[in-house]
């Protein structure tokens, strides 16, 4: 019965990082196919192989994803609590998808996680959650913010003297380059959260002894994670790419260089699992308000803004109604 139920986890793991795929393919890409620096189905190509080599440069960020967020009890319980997690986080996900809104996959599935081992009266680590999960999910959209205004101001400096259609060729091949490192990056990052949840799920059904992500847990999600963003997710490129801001070659260059920066200093740095689509996000408006502060369309961001907000509780809550119900048909 264990081995069932790990296996239906599994799958509902991978199936979650596809989702996590198609949903953030915009993370690494909405600004170049805005820009016209790529074309829309070579840039996915480029980010679902960068995506494919990211997931294998560190497994830091999944050692705090299985174990330093929850406790969940051991043999079938604990599964149902990991499985019911996954639900919830793959819930919010589809919603946001449908609606356009870049949230956050990452933070999904902490929710997840959370909502369900509350529910199963479980423990939840706060101090891992406010340490690993909660300051990073403040501070990172911040630091994007600023160093990606900083970043463009000093673009701005140098080359005030550029001819500008030189500039802007100049920087529209620049951003291959910066594509493919916040693509290299959403790899690193994201893909470790699937192999922490899935050997979360290995070791409460007693079928795996510590953290250490087996390679084939690394290989399973990384390749799940390129699928899923080769596949697209066009509505939430749409909002980044034209939506908050009209991008320019220089500033996507910026917005991208500064958000992979962030993702691997945190990944390697800190292990945190810091949202890619926050960082990315709040870059773009951060080169945006270096063009004029009415450039933003900041009802747009406002309504990002929500999403952000809301994804922890209602991925919990969603996460604590599935596991109620799950309790009821396995338990």
């Amino acid at each position: 019965m264990e081995l069932a139920v790990i296996v239906v986890v599994v799958a509902a793991a991978l199936a979650f990082d596809y989702t996590n795929g198609f949903h953030d393919a915009a993370n690494a890409i909405a600004t170049s196919v805005a820009t016209r620096a790529l074309a829309p189905r070579t840039a996915l190509l480029m980010a679902a192989v960068m995506n494919l080599i990211g997931a294998f440069l560190g497994t830091e960020v999944a050692s705090t994803v299985g174990s330093g967020i929850i406790d969940p009890p051991q043999g079938i319980g604990g599964l149902v609590v990991v499985l019911a997690a996954i639900i919830g986080a793959i819930a919010w996900n589809l919603v946001t998808w449908w609606f356009g809104l870049p949230s956050s996959s990452s933070h999904a599935l902490i929710g997840g996680l959370v909502g369900a081992a509350l529910a199963a009266a479980g423990t939840v680590q706060w101090d891992g959650v406010v340490e690993k999960v909660i300051i990073p999910m403040v501070l990172s959209p911040v630091v994007g913010f600023v160093l990606a205004g900083l970043l463009m101001t000093g673009i701005l400096w140098a080359f005030r003297y550029g001819r500008p259609r030189r500039v802007t060729s100049g920087f529209r091949h620049a951003q291959t380059v910066s594509a493919a490192a916040m693509a290299l990056g959403h790899g690193l990052q994201d893909a470790q959260k699937t192999m922490g949840v899935i050997v979360l799920a290995l070791v409460v059904g007693g079928y795996h002894q510590g953290f250490e992500v087996p390679w084939w847990v690394v290989l399973l999600s990384a390749g799940a994670l390129s699928a899923g963003t080769y596949s697209g997710g066009w509505r939430i490129m749409r909002t980044l790419g034209r939506r908050i801001i009209d991008l320019d070659p220089p500033r996507g260059f910026a917005a991208e260089t500064t958000a992979s920066a962030v993702l691997y200093t945190t990944a390697f740095a800190f292990s945190a699992p810091i949202s890619t689509t926050q960082t990315i996000t709040a870059s773009i408006l951060g080169v945006g308000a270096t063009r004029r502060v009415s450039a933003v369309r900041w009802n747009v961001a406002g309504n990002i803004a929500v999403a952000w907000v809301l994804t922890l509780p209602a991925a919990a809550v969603v996460a604590a109604a599935a596991f109620w119900l799950l309790h009821l048909v396995i338990v």
